[in-house]
């Protein structure tokens, strides 16, 4: 019987539309909590011929193993950063993405965290429940200068809801929308540099690459105005964790609101946990109801696409041809 490993925890927690879809295939599905290390994901494959991942590290030693048995690896989500890509194509592995399906729901928790850093929620939440009464006078996003760093789909959203809390966007990206710009009000910033300058709040949308990693750090925040609020529903590794503790420490950088870590889940000792001035939740950006199933939906019809020798609906890597498996 085909077997296909299945490792997200939001396609297996949220009810809806793909689990019917994957069932009615008929194929054994193995279930695992992910995002697994390597050490885990390593001992699930082998045996499995598609697997569903979410964040799971599937380096070239994970690819190794699962191969020739693994046919088709879909993607539940966009980012890439924890997969092999270059060994998937060397090994004529089709890898799936699901582009397009999460840009609403992740700029909108971009504004969660945003207010929640302006308006204190979290100390005035613990303050009433502990009958304390204590108050914070916070801040108005209106007339506030947010830098969109990557105006990609979800950068996009992030500058029109800018737009309707009055908000003057300005962003930076390689391949510039000049149309959506002009329609949105969007001004286009010629450096990183710029961004930095001029923004009250920065809000990070771009890839995990060679070059973003480590961008946010000391250097960076030195040319940031002080008491600038960082967001980041990217990657953690875009942000250099102990410069952002340091920066956070010394009042140089006022809060920073992140979905997304260096280190998932993290340890119990992590130091951005502790900090008054950090909002974190725990990587659940795209997880809502109609977030999830268009995600989930789209990565099945991928596998199952793929599996059937189909065009699937977006691949990572189009060069490497799907073969039909089933």
């Amino acid at each position: 019987m085909t077997k296909i490993l299945l490792t997200t925890t939001s396609f297996q927690d949220t009810p809806g539309e793909h689990h019917k879809l994957l069932a009615e295939t008929g194929w054994e599905v193995i279930t695992a909590r992910g995002p697994l290390n390597e050490a885990d994901t390593l001992a699930l494959v082998g045996d499995v011929d598609g697997y569903i991942c979410g964040d799971d590290m599937i380096t070239r030693q994970v690819l190794e193993k699962a191969r020739p048995k693994l046919k088709v690896l879909s993607k539940y989500g966009i980012g890439v950063d924890k997969i092999d890509v270059k060994s998937c194509t060397e090994f004529g592995l089709p890898l799936l993405f699901t582009p397009g399906v999460n840009h609403t729901t992740v700029a909108e928790h971009t504004f969660l965290l945003l207010l929640a850093l302006e308006k204190n929620l979290l100390f005035h939440t613990d303050s009433t429940r502990a009958n304390t009464w204590k108050r914070k006078t916070g801040h108005e996003l209106l007339d506030k200068t947010i830098g969109i760093i990557g105006l990609g789909r979800i950068g996009k959203e992030v500058a029109i809801r800018a737009n309707a809390f009055g908000m003057r966007p300005i962003g930076f990206d390689v391949y510039w929308d000049e149309k959506f710009a002009a329609a949105h009000n969007v001004q286009r910033a010629a450096s990183l540099d710029e961004i930095y300058a001029k923004s009250d709040y920065i809000s990070l949308h771009t890839n995990l690459t060679p070059e973003t990693r480590d961008m946010i750090s000391a250097k960076s925040i030195a040319k940031m105005k002080k008491g600038v609020l960082i967001l980041n529903c990217a990657r953690g590794e875009i942000v250099h964790t102990s410069d952002m503790v340091e920066a956070l420490k010394s009042g140089q950088v006022g809060g920073y609101g992140c979905d997304v870590l260096d280190q998932e889940p993290p340890a119990p000792n992590h130091p951005l946990l502790k900090l008054p001035n950090v909002v974190c939740t725990p990587h659940i950006g795209s997880r809502t109801h109609e977030s999830v199933q268009r995600q989930a939906v789209a990565a099945v019809t991928n596998l199952i696409r793929a599996m059937r020798g189909e065009k699937p609906l977006a691949q990572v890597n189009p060069e490497v041809p799907v073969k039909k498996v089933v």
